[in-house]
């Protein structure tokens, strides 16, 4: 079964189609009226209306074709990483924790944060402090990156067990020693 989105209330014959009622980007002046299919018009045949019914079905279904389309852009984003991802890393610690929503990455590029759809990334310049806690009950643990101009971020990454706090600060530990420097 198909729903339509939008007004089902169609104008009386022999009325003007203008105004806002019927058209919510209808700007008097701006705008010309919408002009109805003329009197005169021969009418569809039952092919024919068929045809224009299997067309706008086609089109509906062609949706998915135009996301897609949008596809390219992705995939230039994509090479994008790629070719970072190509520089020759260094050696050094790297630092990840990740759970079903968010995920820490601390390396040489500096840190990433990325909970749901949503990411933000540090260089290391651009870094004052970073600050861990642990949750004194259950599973969180929280990395929170301090800016010079005074504005944070925290993210919480829940562990699978309390015993993972030990190793991941351990690792962050290395990371920040190895990447971050202090402007003392």
């Amino acid at each position: 079964m198909e729903q339509r989105i939008g007004s089902s209330s169609q104008p009386l014959k022999g009325e003007p189609v203008t105004g806002a009622g019927f058209d919510p980007a209808f700007i008097p002046g701006l705008t010309s009226p919408v002009t109805e299919e003329p009197e005169d018009a021969k009418p569809e045949t039952d092919d024919e209306a068929e045809a224009a019914e299997a067309d706008a079905d086609g089109a509906e279904q062609d949706a998915p074709a135009a996301e897609d389309e949008d596809a390219p852009e992705a995939d230039t984003e994509e090479a994008d990483d790629a070719e970072e991802a190509d520089e020759p890393a260094p050696d050094g610690p790297v630092f990840e924790a990740a759970d079903r929503r968010a995920r820490i990455v601390a390396d040489h590029k500096g840190v990433r944060l990325a909970l749901d759809d949503q990411e933000c990334e540090f260089r290391w310049d651009e870094i004052g402090a970073v600050e861990t806690e642990t949750a004194r009950f259950g599973k969180r643990f929280t990395v929170t990156v301090h800016t010079p101009d005074r504005r944070w971020y925290p993210i919480e990454v829940e562990a699978k067990a309390r015993s993972d706090f030990k190793r991941w600060e351990e690792e962050l530990d290395a990371v920040l020693d190895a990447y971050f420097e202090d402007a003392e």
